[in-house]
């Protein structure tokens, strides 16, 4: 009765992984599906709860983690704009308090520097430290 008693449990909890979906809680009905094998040995309460603690201690650190680097990936290619902040663009045409151009991943933008009181000239080199809608805003380099 016991194993079909932690049997039912670990597919409560498995189902409550599913709201999660951190592995917290699929490493607690392992535990539970463990303890429910367990229990068919005819083990006493006290042996179920320490074989259910024991073995869902040791799936949350040795399976979580390796779960976790296998299914929780960042995306590899970020094709937002954002992802040129820190690029380096070439000037165009002089940036000044008005505004200029850079070419910037092999297609021209409009640029204005981060320091409006600095005139950056054609041919110089800057590094993006934003990109504020169709407009880069650069720094130049040293």
């Amino acid at each position: 009765m016991g194993a079909l008693i932690w049997f039912i449990a670990a597919l409560v909890i498995a189902g409550l992984e599913l709201a999660a979906g951190e592995f917290t809680f699929l490493m607690i009905a392992a535990g539970a599906l463990t303890t429910s094998g367990a229990a068919l040995f005819g083990l006493p309460l006290w042996a179920e709860v320490a074989v259910f603690a024991a073995s869902s201690a040791a799936f949350w650190f040795f399976l979580r983690p390796y779960l976790h680097r296998r299914f929780i990936k960042p995306p590899l290619y970020d094709d937002s704009p954002r992802a040129l902040v820190g690029s380096r663009a070439e000037v165009l045409e002089e940036i000044t308090p008005a505004g200029g151009q850079v070419r910037l991943d092999g297609s021209i933008w409009s640029a204005r520097s981060l320091d409006p009181a600095v005139s950056i000239p054609a041919g110089a080199h800057v590094t993006v430290s934003d990109i504020d809608g169709p407009v880069a805003v650069v720094w130049k380099e040293s």
